[in-house]
């Protein structure tokens, strides 16, 4: 990304301000840790992302998308026995075996409904209830940290900052585009014109700094960007093949990330989780984007270099599927899931599960699988052990209302 691609798109954002994206990162006080929260938009499937196939109902509400054992044609990848993980994820598996993956399963937040709207606002939000809270618990986290805020800086995907990262704490945004790079004349207008406005000057100064973090990373190979966004770059970017484009987020994200005086915390969203027909078992649809969110996992890997040994992340999202196929031969909304959290700085090698079962007895409702877990249990773990957000800010400010999620402990490595 060239500056003067960021200058062009400048020029048609009104009064200079910066759009935001739904891939932020935002500054936390100085030290090693990193930490990456994916949200999977859609509804992930959680007994096909990690099949319990050592349950002995999976197989007859699966019928022919049911996952065999590990060593069998299409079965899934070994954890410990009783898990596996689809297929797809083979590096998920090698992080595994590698002690830098948790998979949590039978996990929920505290939405019981199956509106994706109102699921993921309540993942975001960090409050018992869909839009009970207008700022998200990540920013409330980063802005509980003690010490002073690093600069702004970040990449984005979008035109908004995700509810998740909105609030006080600052945070940036950054996302590619396919702008004509302006000449050397328009620039040194521009520039100049910026110059004299000192708001102007210093959100210039921040996206073009951005973009140069980036560039320093990422090379040329991420079709340029901005840290303004643009609607039309971001439609066209959404239409390429998954895999391109998670690895074009992950390379980005790692460019910031890997920065000595870069932020610590990033978000991003995956799309295209809602599989109520033809979902697939070993292979089809969700296999594929399997695949691809897990080569982009691996791509992050490879990009953060040394910086992954310090580095969590988080996949989650908002609800599950229901735990029998449908008649479209897909799934239909749910309630609890998987969660994955993954990276050097993790303690892994484990499933952390209070398995319910899948008997009808004990689905939810006669159709879920049945939460046991609450989802901000592990988030308040995270965040406590791996970014140090005190104990009180996590109960009183970060997830109000959640005094019976106790956080979980031992989930980072000492």
């Amino acid at each position: 990304m060239q500056r003067r691609e960021f200058l062009n798109l400048a020029t048609l954002a009104a009064g200079g301000a910066l759009l935001a994206s739904r891939l932020a990162l935002a500054g936390t006080p100085a030290g090693p840790s990193r930490f990456v929260l994916v949200i999977m938009r859609g509804a992930l499937d959680g007994l096909a992302a990690a099949p319990p196939y050592g349950d002995a109902d999976y197989a007859a509400l699966r019928r022919e998308f049911a996952l065999r054992a590990p060593g069998s044609a299409g079965g899934a990848l070994a954890l410990n026995g009783f898990f596996g993980l689809h297929p797809s994820l083979a590096f998920m598996q090698q992080c595994y075996a590698a002690r830098e993956l948790i998979v949590l399963h039978a996990l929920a937040s505290p939405y019981r409904e199956r509106s994706h709207f109102d699921g993921q606002d309540v993942l975001e939000n960090g409050s018992p209830h869909p839009h009970g809270l207008q700022s998200g618990w990540l920013n409330r986290a980063l802005a509980a940290l003690p010490g002073p805020a690093q600069r702004e800086a970040g990449v984005a995907l979008g035109q908004n900052v995700p509810l998740v990262m909105r609030g006080s704490a600052a945070v940036t945004s950054w996302s590619p585009s396919k702008l004509t790079a302006l000449d050397e004349d328009t620039l040194a207008r521009i520039t100049d014109l910026y110059a004299t406005d000192k708001l102007l000057a210093l959100r210039l100064a921040d996206a073009m700094a951005a973009d140069a973090m980036a560039a320093e990373e990422s090379g040329d190979n991420m079709a340029g960007g901005t840290a303004a966004g643009d609607a039309a770059g971001t439609g066209k970017l959404m239409r390429r093949p998954d895999g391109a484009r998670y690895a074009e987020l992950v390379r980005a994200a790692a460019g910031f990330l890997r920065q000595e005086n870069g932020p610590r915390v990033a978000v991003f969203d995956t799309t295209g989780w809602d599989t109520h027909a033809n979902e697939g078992g070993a292979e089809g649809q969700l296999a594929t984007r399997l695949a691809a969110l897990d080569r982009g996992l691996a791509t992050l890997k490879q990009e953060l270099g040394p910086a992954w040994s310090d580095t969590a992340v988080l996949l989650v999202t908002e609800f599950g599927r229901t735990a029998a196929i449908n008649g479209t031969r897909g799934t239909d909304h749910g309630t609890a899931t998987v969660a994955f959290l993954a990276g050097g700085a993790v303690a892994g090698g484990r499933v952390i599960a209070e398995w319910p079962g899948l008997s009808a007895r004990a689905l939810y409702q006669g159709r879920d699988l049945a939460p046991t877990l609450d989802l901000r249990s592990l988030l308040k773990g995270v965040l406590a052990e791996h970014l140090a957000v005190p104990d009180r800010a996590l109960e009183q400010s970060v997830f109000p209302d959640s005094a019976a999620a106790r956080p979980l402990r031992g989930l980072m490595r000492g």
